[in-house]
């Protein structure tokens, strides 16, 4: 075997899961087409529960000073994400750039092999293992792993040749965006509905700024390069009236909105993440935060699976868990390009939304669908309020000081939180002691109301997702901790 997982693809995704397996124990190979990184940026800061991952992981302070707010929308309607209880809509202005960076300098110190300039021809399934077919700098070569995972982009190879179906509808129309140094451009943050189209531009600093541009009856093209400046810049003057032929673009691409899904997330040994597994309108930027959450999700189980510590049936769990996210992904982001994209026919409709919006329950309902906070996974019958939900950042008091919940799941193990100094529930988890971490503590400063109040015990999975309490779960943590983290030793 040249590793035991083999992951395809080093964006987003691609990096957040191979620094995943590695803090898994797992060794990793990442193989990317491209030898070096482009440095392009689609995305443009990251969401709430991005944000949360990141932390998570302590890799957030390795983005500098970051800038938050609470101003977000749906389809070009303002939404106050502000209304959801200590949340925001994202962080502002960090470029995909940076962000791959960060991910990178992380995967690399974690010990994961990345290999720029390597592409996939072709892919057999072995039973046992995954064989790829690869073309490299020294020519062709066939890698061997357990497991395969293709996180290659909306045109991935991997899912082709690993013959994943990938219904859905085709992009109708084409839109342009460009990062543009030398103009004066009036802000446009959420963009804005015009005649003929939309039109959306926001200043990135150093005198450059961002246009999207969507001309109404643009036909969808299959590009095989970027798109001219000189198209872009047309579109534009259409549109808005003002002329930008003039400044000096940085770069310049074109995109659609298709939306399609795979019906399933794994075939055999190669499962798929990210946009290899769906692709959108790029609509409330939501694109690279849900690649990044799908790698969150599927790291710790891939690598406790292939390490043997848990059984093949875990990444089951994977595919019931993320595609609903995804087919909600396509959900939103479709309806809002009708919204966004559409003509005047659309207009009531967006009058009515922008009514409901002013009802607080909409605004959160809308937020947490955006934000990726409101998940909740089927992790086991109960009643418990955060059965399922993101673990909160709470701050916690044990024999050693202070610490947080967030701080607790750095290692990428799971946490089993004895809030009621419980002899029998630390004994009872004794068995999976090389898997998760037993910490007795106090919260801090538990505010009025909180799901934590009258909670004697919390289990935390690695991705940060609450797996069982006490009380509020039907079973007991016996049952809990063998389903996410396999048998005791």
């Amino acid at each position: 075997m040249d590793a035991s997982v083999i992951v395809v693809g080093a964006g987003p995704a691609g990096l957040m899961l191979a620094a995943e397996l590695r803090l898994g124990g797992v060794d990793v190979i990442v193989l990317e087409r491209l030898p070096a990184p482009t440095g392009e940026s689609r995305g443009l800061g990251f969401t709430a529960r991005t944000m949360e991952v990141f932390d998570q992981r302590g890799i957030l302070p390795a983005f500098g000073p970051v800038e938050t707010s609470t101003q977000g929308h749906f389809g070009g309607q303002p939404v106050d994400f502000g209304v959801l209880e200590g949340a925001h809509y994202g962080v502002k202005a960090v470029p995909q750039s940076k962000t791959e960076a960060v991910l990178e300098a992380w995967a690399l110190d974690l010990g994961v092999d990345l290999r720029r300039g390597h592409e996939v021809e072709g892919i057999e399934d072995g039973g046992d293992h995954v064989v790829l077919v690869t073309r490299g700098p020294e020519g062709p070569r066939r890698l061997t792993a357990r497991w395969a995972v293709g996180c290659d982009g909306g045109r991935s190879t991997v899912r082709k040749q690993a013959g994943f179906d990938f219904p859905g509808a085709s992009a109708t129309r084409e839109m342009f965006l460009a990062d543009i140094r030398g103009c004066e451009i009036t802000p446009r943050p959420i963009g804005e509905t015009v005649p003929n189209g939309m039109v959306m531009s926001a200043p990135l600093g150093d005198g450059i700024d961002r246009i999207i541009v969507c001309e109404r009856g643009a036909p969808a093209r299959r590009r095989t390069g970027p798109p001219p400046y000189a198209e872009v810049a047309a579109a534009w003057q259409r549109l808005t009236g003002q002329d930008i032929s003039h400044g000096e673009p940085v770069w310049v691409s074109a995109f659609g909105d298709p939306a399609r899904q795979v019906t399933t997330y794994r075939r055999g040994r190669v499962l798929l993440a990210g946009d290899a597994a769906h692709v959108h309108l790029p609509a409330g930027g939501q694109g690279m935060n849900v690649s990044i959450q799908d790698s969150a999700n599927l790291g710790w189980k891939l690598a406790a699976v292939a390490s043997g510590r848990a059984p093949e049936s875990l990444l089951d769990t994977y595919h019931a868990e993320r595609h609903p996210v995804g087919r909600r992904l396509l959900m939103n982001t479709q309806a809002q390009g009708m919204l966004f994209l559409s003509g005047d026919e659309m207009q009531p409709l967006r009058d009515v939304l922008a009514e409901l919006i002013r009802y607080d329950d909409v605004s959160r309902h809308l937020a947490g669908m955006v934000s990726g906070l409101d998940i909740r996974y089927d992790l086991g019958a109960g009643d418990h309020p955060l059965l399922g939900m993101r673990m909160p950042d709470q701050e916690l008091i044990t024999a050693s000081g202070k610490t947080t919940s967030t701080e607790l799941l750095h290692p990428a193990r799971g946490v089993l939180l004895d809030l009621a100094d419980d002899p029998g529930l630390r004994k009872t988890a004794g068995g999976w002691a090389d898997r998760v971490d037993v910490v007795t503590a106090t919260p801090h400063d538990l505010r009025p109301g909180s799901p934590l109040e009258g909670t004697r015990a919390v289990l935390v999975r690695p991705d940060g997702y609450v797996a069982w309490t006490s009380p509020g779960s039907d079973s007991g943590p016996a049952e809990a901790l063998d389903r996410w983290f396999g048998s005791p030793r």
